[in-house]
């Protein structure tokens, strides 16, 4: 590659493997939030009580029509007091789960009627009914879908960086501007580690999609 230094290469690997740290633990912790509070939405919105349901889908839909960067900017300055990171894996968190319940809502649509009407006639409480019978079948159709939605968020990680979180895009910028704008090697090799992380991952979520829809 032509202007290339890479003994700048090799210097801001170290810095941009830290920052991969950070952004793994984001991205893990955030789809961990994503996932329970997403689920939590899903079932929440099926509530008989619209004193329930209107304020989620109220919620969700803010979430959903607002970026990712307004949310972290207004949240970093709503929290001063609070780890960047910690602002960050929520917001990521809450964000995504606007988008994981509707994934999880089409599951739980997506389980025949057959099952709740055997729930009722087995006499089966609604929370033995839940957690027996319908999440076990919704869970399992939409992992493939969720596990997208994971790839996604480690993509959008360097959102962070606006509120001074050091992960790996954070780490590629600050090396670049104290370095003589060594921004090409900073940043080529960021774009590399994204791509050898996310890459055999979204082939693992095509496989297990597959595998699943047999």
């Amino acid at each position: 590659m032509n202007g290339f230094d890479w003994n700048a290469a090799g210097e801001v690997l170290p810095l941009l493997l830290e920052g991969f740290e950070v952004t793994l633990l984001a991205t893990v912790l955030g789809t961990l939030v994503a996932a329970v509070l997403g689920l939590a939405v899903a079932v929440a919105g099926r509530a008989p009580s619209r004193l329930v349901t209107v304020p989620v889908r109220v919620v969700m839909e803010f979430v959903r029509s607002t970026p990712l960067l307004v949310q972290l900017v207004g949240a970093a300055a709503l929290f001063t007091s609070v780890e960047p990171l910690t602002i960050g894996i929520v917001v990521l968190g809450v964000h995504y789960a606007a988008y994981t319940s509707e994934v999880y809502r089409a599951g739980i649509d997506g389980v025949p009627k057959g099952q709740w009407e055997a729930c009722r006639a087995l006499s089966l409480p609604p929370r033995r009914t839940w957690q027996a019978v319908i999440l076990p079948q919704a869970v399992r159709n939409v992992l493939p879908a969720l596990g997208n939605y994971a790839i996604s968020m480690f993509k959008e990680t360097p959102f962070l960086a606006v509120i001074t979180v050091h992960e790996m895009v954070f780490e590629a910028r600050q090396y670049g501007a104290e370095n003589f704008g060594y921004y090409t090697e900073a940043f080529t090799l960021a774009g590399l580690i994204f791509l050898v992380a996310s890459y055999p991952t979204s082939l693992l979520m095509r496989k297990l999609e597959k595998r699943l829809g047999h």
